[in-house]
């Protein structure tokens, strides 16, 4: 009865929002800027590989409350979920694993050199980010190792005004939830603060968890010279009911932290742009398996990262060059996985060329990577020198092809050398069911796409097909089962793919704004045969993925949203998961509702955790000019 009378409210709702409208005019859609590398900044449909922009006002929109949530509706992304807000989520794009996808804050990246479990820890709330660009496919040769299968570029506020906003929320599993955002402008200068507390007792048994977050941004003058600073604190507190281990271990806590603080600019002089970065990343995880008693078993990890990078774009007779360097040092220091200490050096050249009235653009480049404390491993290139650094360079060349038939149809296709290293818990993790590897070698894959993209006044469309042949990929193996999981560089597999994304904005009636997005991505992995008897992480990858939203707006005051997302994994499971989400704005006030898992689902997204049923959220948020 429940679920019948909430699908009669949103399908009323929709009814009589279409009922006797009239058609206007098309409606222009902005033609989104986005950073298709560090170095080389063009619009969408002029680059020649696979990226996609949330903008603004779509993550204002949306159903999620939170990172993990919203990429889940874009197609060829998998976040898996370990329950409610994002609590344990790891991040996938097109089949490949969670350290095989890189996470990036203003172009800063904050990859763990630990495990790729962590990678979704230095999320930002939503209030405070601008757009949200996805790089799928080979993007190593952009933005180094980690960005085996494609990375996601957080991108935080540019536009600061005075403002000051506060937010009440509260919900199903006792939720409670609290955030202030203050902006403030000065004459040479601005800042943003925000601050965000989500509390709740759990949807089952040791599921509670209470998060603080803390981000603040800041642009000012130095001499003239705009300097750009960013700083962010994650700490999450939550029991892990049946996350790590086996769904029988109900019992599992664990805390972490996340912080970050950047310094950016941008110096330009005639045809050269240069824009130095400096950054330090920290994480912390404490891991205990019995929470009521820690002494049993306890792992604590911290990790920090220090780093500068200096990108350059010059523009020239042939289009123009992109270069750019990073070079960093991570420490860890871990219970388990030892004192570690890693010096990395990326290099990134690529030069965009045009063609015949600019129809035709051609960007070849390569990067080249040094790692220090992998030279003892058995990769026949890996050469370890007095002062630690490997003195035989990893070289990852790739090109970027592209014809537009139009400014507004355009053919692509890229094909580049790809990699990720191992973290150091596959290399040196060691518990009574696990052992690392420290003889582990790089993972390669060969990528090549091809695709099309066309942009209309109101309609958009991007399909590609795309197929990558990985060797050298990481499992965790053994042939007797008394015996322990060992990493090993046993899997070689070839994944191939398809993907369609489509937006269509429109008016019914004079203040009537509609918008749909439309995805749907395939995947095949051919995974070829070991001599092990037993795999760990056999492949559970999205086989079928469809995602839809539909959004639309009444009289500046009304704003609604419904989420569909449909997935069927490798291993034949099927779910369908339906959110709702509608705020009402009447002066400084916004009251907003939003329902999640309506048809009360039942389903997993990994190790066998079963996600919330139906749940809801009712919010009210105050904004001072």
């Amino acid at each position: 009865m429940k679920k019948l009378l909430l699908s009669f409210l949103i399908f009323n709702t929709f009814v009589t929002h279409l009922n006797a409208q009239e058609s206007k005019d098309e409606i222009k859609l902005d033609q989104v800027e986005i950073i298709s590398s560090p170095r080389i900044e063009i619009k969408s449909l002029q680059n020649s590989i696979s990226v996609i922009s949330i903008s603004k006002e779509e993550i204002q929109n949306s159903t999620a409350t939170n990172i993990s949530e919203l990429l889940q509706q874009i197609a060829g992304i998998d976040v898996r979920r370990r329950g409610v807000e994002g609590m344990q989520a790891d991040l996938y794009i097109r089949g490949g694993s969670f350290d095989q996808t890189l996470l990036l804050i203003d172009g800063i990246k904050v990859e763990d050199p630990q495990t790729g479990h962590h990678t979704m820890n230095m999320t930002l709330p939503l209030e405070v980010i601008e757009k949200i660009e996805i790089t799928k496919g080979s993007a190593a040769r952009i933005y180094g190792q980690n960005a085996f299968t494609g990375a996601v570029n957080i991108i935080t506020k540019k536009d600061i005004e005075n403002n000051i906003s506060f937010g009440l929320a509260g919900g199903s599993f006792d939720q409670k939830r609290g955030n202030i955002t203050i902006q403030k402008e000065y004459e040479n200068s601005n800042i943003l603060v925000n601050y965000n507390r989500k509390e709740s007792e759990g949807y089952r048994y040791n599921t509670d968890f209470k998060n603080d977050e803390f981000f603040i941004k800041s642009n000012f003058k130095i001499k003239d010279q705009k300097i750009s600073a960013i700083g962010a604190f994650n700490e999450r507190k939550f029991g892990a009911n049946g996350f790590y281990a086996s769904p029988e271990a109900i019992d599992q806590y664990e805390e972490t932290q996340a912080s970050i603080i950047g310094l950016s600019t941008t110096l330009k002089k005639n045809d050269l742009i240069i824009k130095p970065k400096l950054y330090w990343k920290r994480n912390q995880d404490m891991y205990v398996y019995l929470r009521q008693d820690p002494s049993v078993y306890r792992n604590m990890h911290i990790s920090n990262k220090v780093g500068a990078e200096i990108n350059m774009v010059l523009n020239n007779q042939l289009g123009i060059l992109g270069l750019g360097i990073d070079i960093s040092n991570t420490t860890l220091s871990s219970n388990n996985l030892g004192q570690r200490d890693r010096k990395m050096l990326h290099i990134f050249a690529e030069q965009q060329m045009k063609f015949f009235d600019d129809k035709l653009d051609l960007t070849p480049g390569l990067t080249i990577t040094y790692f220090s404390d992998l030279a003892n491993s058995t990769d026949p290139d890996s050469v370890e020198t007095s002062d630690g650094w490997t003195n035989i360079p990893h070289i990852y060349p790739g090109i970027d092809l592209g014809y537009s038939f139009s400014e507004k149809f355009k053919l692509y296709s890229n094909f580049g050398y790809t990699f990720r290293i191992p973290t150091y818990t596959d290399l040196f993790y060691s518990s009574p069911t696990t052992e690392g590897n420290e003889f582990l070698v790089y993972e390669k894959a060969l990528t090549s796409e091809l695709g099309i993209k066309y942009e209309k006044e109101n309609f958009n469309l991007i399909f590609s097909a795309y197929n990558r042949a990985a060797s050298d990929v990481i499992d965790y193996v053994k042939n007797e089962e008394s015996e322990p999981w060992q990493a090993n560089n046993i899997r070689d597999i070839n994944t191939l793919g398809f993907e369609l994304n489509m937006g269509y904005k429109f008016y019914l009636g004079s203040f009537n704004t509609h918008q749909i997005n439309i995805g749907f991505s395939n995947i095949n992995d051919d995974l070829k045969e070991t001599e092990f008897n037993f795999s760990r992480y056999a492949l559970n990858s999205l086989k079928n993925q469809i995602t839809s939203t539909y959004s639309f707006e009444l009289f500046n005051k009304i704003s609604s949203t419904i989420a569909f997302k449909n997935s069927e994994r490798l291993n034949e499971e099927k779910y369908t998961v339906v959110d709702f989400k509608t705020s009402y704005k009447h002066d400084k006030f916004t009251l907003s509702i939003i329902l999640n898992n309506i048809l009360d689902t039942e389903y997993t997204e990994t190790n066998l955790v079963i996600m919330p049923g139906f749940n809801s959220l009712v919010g009210i948020k105050y904004s001072i000019n």
